[in-house]
């Protein structure tokens, strides 16, 4: 069972994750086109992530997570984003939820740190299904 003191302590944070992805999207040369990039979607869909993180691990399914990000590949795919971008996007806001956990983090025990990285391998995993399926869906806009 994962941590739910961590799940919780990230959903608190989850307006400070999400400032912290933004100024890195926003700034770095690997995302350039996210440069000039409406900044109220891209806070609204890393929230979402980050304040749901309990659901989005937990209680969606595969199903859930192929709808939302096949339409995230779609509608990138229409506003002329490069793919290996909106890849790199991805993988800064699974990034930033990994090192956030790191610093605060309270693995005190063998059970604690055995949490830990249960809430790792789960993020990962939903992550890799998120990456996956944006690029089915910017891989189908371009067919």
């Amino acid at each position: 069972m994962i941590s739910a003191k961590l799940v919780k302590m990230i959903e608190e944070h989850a307006e400070q994750l999400t400032q912290e992805f933004l100024k890195d999207v926003q700034t770095n040369p690997k995302t350039s086109s996210y440069h000039h990039f409406s900044t109220e979607e891209l806070h609204n869909r890393t929230y979402d992530v980050y304040k749901n993180l309990s659901a989005w691990l937990m209680e969606k399914t595969e199903k859930d997570v192929e709808q939302k990000y096949l339409t995230l590949g779609r509608k990138r795919n229409k506003e002329n984003i490069p793919l290996s971008q909106v890849v790199y996007a991805l993988s800064l806001t699974k990034s930033h939820l990994i090192e956030y956990v790191k610093r605060h983090g309270l693995a005190d025990t063998t059970l604690e740190f055995y949490q830990e990285l249960e809430l790792f391998h789960l993020v990962s995993q939903f992550y890799d299904r998120a990456i996956y399926y944006t690029i089915c869906g910017y891989e189908k806009e371009e067919s």
